[in-house]
C-alpha cells in the first residue's frame, strides 16, 4: 500500500470585503478575491477550490499556478465556468515536481472526492 500525505497550503485565500485604513490602496477584488495577488506567479503547484460549505469542488495542477486559476476564473472551456459563483476559498499548494504535482491531484480528486472534476476520477459519484 502507497501512504500519501498531503501537505500544509501554502496560501489560503477566500472571498472577502476589504477594509481599508486611512492610507491604503484599494485593491480591485478579482472575482471577490482580494489577495489573489499573493498566489505565485512563477512556480508549478496544486490548487484546490472550496464553497462556502468547505466542499471540495475542484482540484487542479499546473507550471504556473496563477496563470491557471485564473484562467479557471476567465476560460469558457474550465469545467468550473459554470459554477465560478460557488468558489469561496482557493488552497494553493507549491509543488515544483511535475509527477509530484500528478501524483497530489489525483489522490486529491479521489480521496476527497471533489465535485466537479471529470478526468482521473475513480470514486463512484452519488
Amino acid at each position: 500500500m502507497i501512504k500519501i500525505e498531503m501537505p500544509k497550503p501554502d496560501l489560503v485565500i477566500r472571498q472577502r470585503e476589504q477594509v481599508l485604513k486611512p492610507g491604503d490602496v484599494e485593491i480591485t477584488p478579482y472575482f471577490g478575491f482580494i489577495d489573489f495577488h499573493k498566489i505565485t506567479r512563477d512556480k508549478g503547484g496544486i490548487f484546490f477550490f472550496y464553497n462556502e460549505k468547505n466542499e471540495l469542488l475542484f482540484v487542479g495542477k499546473a507550471r504556473k499556478i496563477r496563470q491557471r486559476i485564473k484562467k479557471h476564473f476567465e476560460d469558457n472551456v474550465s469545467p468550473m465556468k459554470n459554477h465560478r459563483a460557488e468558489i469561496h476559498k482557493i488552497e494553493v499548494y507549491e509543488i515544483e515536481d511535475p509527477m509530484e504535482r500528478e501524483i497530489y491531484e489525483t489522490y486529491a480528486i479521489n480521496q476527497f472526492q471533489s465535485k466537479y472534476n471529470i478526468e482521473k476520477v475513480f470514486f463512484e459519484r452519488a
